[in-house]
């Protein structure tokens, strides 16, 4: 039977900045974009967290629909939360909107009875839940999932800017990270938890030091220098496809999601690391072709690459 994936994260309205100052409403938040990549990838998703019962949440979860991902939790009455983007030569600096809104709107108890109830699978989080005190949640819930058989996958995806105390929210990640056993992280990511000048020519000494900690799936991040994979061991780098930009919105939810989606569709991840990495560095490519955060499906990746 193939495993599916769970998605504990927010879902959010990206409302991107234009030209003349207005305002336009983008669906996102990255473990929903994450959950998105991985259906569009073929894979089983749910995502765990509750969706608003209003205008925004509604368009949230049709567009989960859609896209194949099951939405697990009955609505909130709590609003959607929002992120106010702004892009400057493509790349995307966030203000969130994250109080009394409805992916808080959970408990540790109601989740884990959730995953009780269920065949274990992947339990993919990280983002903006790891900011303290949410965190405590989040960590709760995966030792708990862990203990139930769940694999854990964490995108470490730091958002500073949120944290009003950032050395307790590195700590606070740290914290969550060790849980993992497939662990994304990006340059920037790697830069707030002490790597110093982190770079793919560094990528087997990175993966070391969260291989350490537990880690069996390892994917590092480096913007336009590529991207460094390892899988129980097995290690693979790329670069960037050719593509043009029209922003980064998703980049980084979109070459996770297929990376797990692919893992749960072939059992041999280690014999594919060199392919995962390459479709999955080809679905972000193609994301970012298109504005905001809009995975592409496994289709489109397959005649490209």
């Amino acid at each position: 039977m193939t495993a599916s994936i769970w998605v504990l994260g927010e879902a959010l309205m990206d409302c991107l900045s234009q030209a003349d100052g207005t305002l336009k409403p983008f669906m996102g938040g990255s473990p929903y974009n994450m959950a998105r990549a991985a259906a569009l990838r073929g894979a089983s998703v749910g995502y765990v967290n509750p969706l608003s019962s209003d205008r925004f949440g509604q368009q949230l979860g049709a567009q989960l629909q859609a896209d194949g991902v099951q939405v697990l939790a009955s609505p909130s009455r709590l609003p959607t939360s929002l992120a106010v983007v702004q892009i400057t030569d493509g790349q995307p600096s966030y203000g969130f909107y994250r109080e009394g809104i409805a992916d808080r709107d959970y408990t540790v108890e109601s989740v884990l009875t959730t995953l009780k109830a269920a065949t274990p699978g992947v339990l993919h989080t990280g983002s903006l839940l790891l900011v303290p005190p949410e965190h405590t949640k989040v960590v709760e819930i995966l030792k708990g999932a862990k203990a139930l058989g769940w694999t854990i996958s964490v995108d470490v995806n730091l958002r500073p800017k949120l944290a009003a105390d950032l050395a307790a929210y590195v700590a606070a990640v740290r914290e969550v990270a060790v849980l993992a056993d497939w662990i994304k992280a990006s340059d920037e990511d790697l830069e707030l938890l002490g790597v110093t000048a982190p770079s793919r020519a560094k990528g087997k000494e990175i993966a070391a030091l969260f291989r350490a900690q537990g880690a069996s799936r390892i994917a590092l991040t480096f913007g336009g220098d590529g991207a460094w994979l390892e899988v129980d061991g097995v290690a693979a780098e790329a670069d960037v496809p050719l593509t043009r930009v029209v922003d980064t919105v998703g980049a980084g939810d979109t070459f996770w999601g297929n990376c797990l989606g692919d893992w749960v569709l072939n059992t041999d991840g280690k014999g594919r690391v060199q392919q995962t990495l390459k479709e999955a560095m080809q679905a972000a490519a193609i994301n970012c072709a298109r504005a905001g955060c809009q995975p592409p499906q496994y289709a489109e990746v397959s005649a490209l690459v």
